[in-house]
């Protein structure tokens, strides 16, 4: 399992958080921060999958880390499988599938707690994040869906009776000589026969199962990423609002600087002038004198 990077509590709220007062959060957080302030303002809005996805994270641990630890130890197996060694990779995939069930229904639980419609596309969206933990991104802190891994999809590959790998040092099952082998009856052929048509069958079922879940997986990530698309612009218009808003702001303040200064000024102005006035009155009254004492 992969070494956790250091908490950073300050972010490690905002992912807690319900996902529509995320960027009010991120706002007032990068006001607080100083010089993170820009840093803080770049970090990008989960999409609904990945906010689902950091829930289980944050409220329920033990799911999660239960998750990671079957993945890690289906992982384990599939190497210890190609290396050679016996390894019973379906038993891996049962634990890591029984897993992720357990995963998938704590999420979506968290999701519909949180007001959010369980849409087919967000369910397979959550399902395929859940495949593909861990991810480079801190735990807890998905900002996209995460692609499957298919480490789960290996886990019939190769498998004998048992459910083991037969591997290199394993010799195959003896065929029993000619001598040894019966010659079927009729019946018996036909029933063979019916037998083997309906495993025929069985597999084209499951192989058109197969193909429908990676078709859906595949239109449910395509939708995944055109919401997210849709969610950056949003993003982006709210950021371009908010920096205008600021500007406003602050050159409403501008101005209404420069109105207090010119008042000011022009108060200023009246006072020289009156004071002006004052002197050329006391000038004109010392010349009057003046000329009546000449």
């Amino acid at each position: 399992m992969a070494r956790r990077p250091p908490a950073r509590p300050a972010t490690d709220r905002l992912y807690q958080v319900p996902l529509s007062e995320f960027i009010a959060e991120r706002d007032a957080l990068a006001k607080a921060a100083g010089p993170q302030r820009a840093e803080i303002r770049r970090i990008q809005k989960p999409t609904l999958p990945a906010w689902a996805v950091n829930q289980l994270y944050w409220r329920s641990r033990s799911t999660y880390e239960e998750l990671l630890q079957r993945a890690a130890d289906l992982r384990a197996t599939h190497d210890a499988a190609l290396g050679g060694q016996p390894a019973d990779l379906r038993g891996a995939g049962r634990a890591h599938e029984d897993a992720l069930a357990r995963a998938l229904k704590g999420t979506l639980a968290l999701l519909a707690e949180g007001g959010h419609p369980v849409t087919d596309a967000t369910r397979q969206a959550i399902a395929t994040t859940l495949r593909g933990l861990p991810s480079e991104e801190p735990p807890g802190q998905l900002t996209r869906p995460l692609e499957a891994r298919g480490f789960d999809m290996l886990a019939g590959a190769g498998l004998g009776s048992g459910g083991q790998v037969r591997t290199a040092g394993t010799p195959p099952p003896r065929r029993p000589a000619a001598r040894e082998r019966q010659k079927p009856d009729t019946k018996g052929a036909a029933r063979l026969a019916a037998v083997r048509e309906a495993a025929a069958a069985a597999a084209r079922e499951v192989k058109e199962a197969e193909g429908l879940a990676r078709r859906q997986e595949f239109e449910a990530a395509r939708a995944a990423r055109e919401a997210e698309k849709a969610s950056r612009k949003v993003e982006d218009a709210e950021a371009a609002v908010r920096e205008a808003q600021e500007a406003l702001e602050e050159a409403t303040r501008t101005a209404a600087e420069a109105l207090r200064a010119r008042d000011a000024a022009q108060a200023g102005a009246d006072r020289a002038s009156a004071a002006l006035e004052a002197a050329r009155r006391r000038e004109q009254a010392a010349r009057e004198r003046l000329e009546t004492l000449a």
